[in-house]
């Protein structure tokens, strides 16, 4: 069999096609399976043109439409950000590609692509190239590296990406395709994949054979755990009187969440989270006792210090995590690690169980049939949780129900939240202060509610990371919670969720700076230099009115329907009929500061931050002895 393109025959077996339009009918035949589950691996191409992408993979969304979804998009970063959020919502089993065109374009991908591979979420790249033919040199939007013809500015995308390619041939992008693929359904590989195409490859015509587009599916595997690392680790288990699992976000990428409820539930162990792995369990299933680390709940940073085994299922053990080190403080502490990956596995010098975390928790729940930790232990961390759930409701409800017209604080607007959300919402954050607010306070109701990317905190992800989870999930709420700060870094994409009618709730929270960074500038002896947005004062310094930026009127110029909220009772109402709005909608809230009203409590873990040795202003020489304390509590756990 042969086809004919543009009045060109193809040799038998073969069709006739740009490389271009080769990639797209490849992508639209490409499918993952997990547990007898069959997806789409590539559910949608997002794009925005240039001269490096338009006449190849522009004609060839055009030329098979009916193959390949298509996103317009506003900013490249963006849109990478808004496939990762449609893979995290997907589990992983399937993303979405993004193309843009060379220079400017494709190096805006690099952000996007280093949050993809750090937090190991897969996003095929697809930016246009210089032409491999050089057919003038240098080109429009060229870099000329005197000493290597062969680099162009896409190279930017090599050690932020999983797998990369250039594609200088057209017949060069079969094995590359097929490369790309395998990466981006391995658990343990998995990240951006780049496969930057030189334009006027793209363009170019080639016989390909027909087996390159016949349907290909691709195994997500379930490692099985070695017997005998199974066994040790029960062994650990029995061994230890104070054990604890750290469930990290691998728990969640391999649909963990039941096999941990019940290992859980049968032994009593208590389980605290990462900010990637919180929703792993419910949060008011009996052993959950909340995040862990510097960001995490009095109860789990407790039974953190104490604990002499601590069981580590698919967390990278970050430095939130391990509070700087600082955290695991029990005289010979043992680390249990279940990961996929054995880079991760073998972390914290810890025992390790290399394998899927359900495969590895199914086994090891078997293997410690009929145990329990003691008694007393489940009722101490029982009673520390239920006190610190007594604090929880304290700092939602500092509102008080009778004082309706108090501006509210940002805890105050996540105790609405509260009040509001089911099961089915997703709250979208990554930067600001707001990340540390969720994973010590919310609570949790189902495994893909809480979506905070805290592996890159990447400032301005919350949009357009909304926007893909609507379209994976588009019968669920779902909120992208941004400060002021962040919602300047990136709102273009509220053009995009107003054009395709993508109903996500946007909650913009003005606090005139970056109220993360500025406290913790304070208490590192910067005084908050630099972190307020406000006028110059006489004196040079910013520290004069706060600047009269309007958001709302920003997002509303956008296309976004804003309900402003000056109160505690507007923002109810205006949280209440957000959530129940059938297209794109924000609410604007201004919020008082903590420091006049009661806030979230205080971080219960250290967090390093070098501070300056030498200084003479008192801040910092206070700051440097308050460092010096906590440095010393620091272990490596060998």
């Amino acid at each position: 069999m042969s086809d004919t393109q543009g009045g060109t025959r193809a040799a038998p077996g073969t069709v006739r096609l740009t490389t271009a339009q080769a990639l797209v009918r490849f992508l639209g035949r490409q499918f993952t399976e997990r547990d007898g589950e069959r997806r789409r691996l590539i559910g949608a191409t997002w794009g925005i043109f240039g001269h490096g992408n338009v006449a190849g993979l522009g004609q060839a969304l055009v030329e098979y439409g009916e193959q390949m979804p298509f996103h317009q998009g506003r900013n490249e970063q963006a849109m990478v950000h808004a496939a990762v959020g449609y893979a995290r919502q997907c589990g992983r089993l399937a993303t979405h590609a993004v193309t843009t065109s060379i220079g400017p374009g494709a190096t805006n991908l690099v952000t996007g692509a280093a949050l993809a591979t750090v937090n190991h979420l897969p996003v095929l790249l697809l930016p246009g190239d210089t032409f491999a033919t050089r057919p003038a040199d240098p080109v429009l939007q060229q870099l000329e590296v005197p000493y290597a013809g062969d680099v162009s500015v896409n190279d930017c995308l090599r050690p932020v990406s999983k797998y990369f390619d250039r594609v200088t041939r057209p017949e060069a992008l079969i094995p590359a395709a097929l490369q790309a693929m395998r990466v981006l359904t391995d658990p343990v590989e998995t990240g951006a994949v780049t496969l930057a195409l030189p334009q006027d490859v793209q363009a170019e015509g080639y016989d390909w054979p027909e087996e390159f587009f016949v349907e290909r599916v691709w195994t997500v595997r379930r490692q099985a755990p070695d017997p005998a690392e199974l066994a040790a680790a029960a062994r650990l288990v029995r061994d230890s009187d104070r054990p604890l699992i750290i469930a990290g976000g691998g728990v969640h990428h391999s649909a963990a969440e039941q096999a941990l409820a019940d290992l859980a539930a049968a032994t009593g162990i208590p389980v605290a989270a990462t900010q990637a792995g919180k929703g792993s369990l419910r949060h008011d299933h009996p052993a959950d006792v909340g995040g862990i680390g510097h960001t995490g709940t009095a109860t789990a940073d407790e039974l953190a210090r104490t604990a002499d085994l601590v069981i580590g299922v698919g967390t990278r053990y970050t430095d939130f995590t391990t509070a700087s080190g600082t955290l695991f403080g029990a005289p010979g502490v043992r680390f249990l690690n279940i990961n996929v990956a054995a880079f991760d596995a073998h972390k914290m010098a810890g025992a390790t169980v290399v394998a899927d975390a359900r495969a590895a928790i199914e086994g090891l729940r078997d293997m410690l049939s009929g145990h329990r930790v003691d008694p007393a232990y489940a009722v101490e961390y029982t009673d520390d949780k239920e006190r610190w759930e007594r604090r929880v409701d304290e700092a939602f409800a500092a509102y008080a129900a009778d004082e309706p017209d108090v501006r509210p604080t940002q805890t105050q607007v996540l105790g609405l939240l509260d009040e509001l959300v089911t099961d089915a919402d997703v709250l979208i954050n990554a930067a600001g202060s707001l990340p540390g607010d969720l994973h010590k306070l919310w609570r949790a109701r189902s495994p893909r509610q809480y979506h905070v990317e805290y592996g890159y905190s990447c400032m301005g992800y919350e949009i357009p990371a909304a926007i893909g989870v609507s379209l994976a999930s588009p019968e669920r709420p779902v909120w992208a919670l941004v400060g002021d700060g962040t919602y300047l870094m990136m709102p273009t994409e509220i053009v995009t969720a107003v054009q395709e009618n993508i109903p996500i709730k946007v909650v913009i929270l003005q606090n005139h700076g970056y109220a993360s960074i500025g406290g913790l500038s304070e208490s590192v002896g910067g005084e908050r230099f630099g972190t307020a947005y406000r006028h110059r004062a006489p004196d040079g310094t910013y520290t004069g009115p706060p600047l009269p930026v309007d958001l709302a009127a920003n997002a509303a110029s956008l296309g976004l329907p804003v309900r402003r909220a000056k109160t505690v009772g507007d923002l109810r109402e205006a949280l209440r009929e957000a959530r129940e709005a059938d297209g794109p909608t924000c609410v604007y809230v201004e919020t008082e500061t903590a420091d006049t009203v009661s806030g979230p409590p205080p971080a219960q873990a250290w967090w390093d931050v070098p501070v300056a040795e030498t200084a003479t202003r008192a801040s910092a020489v206070k700051a440097r002895e308050e460092y010096d304390r906590h440095v010393s509590a620091r272990r490596r756990h060998l």
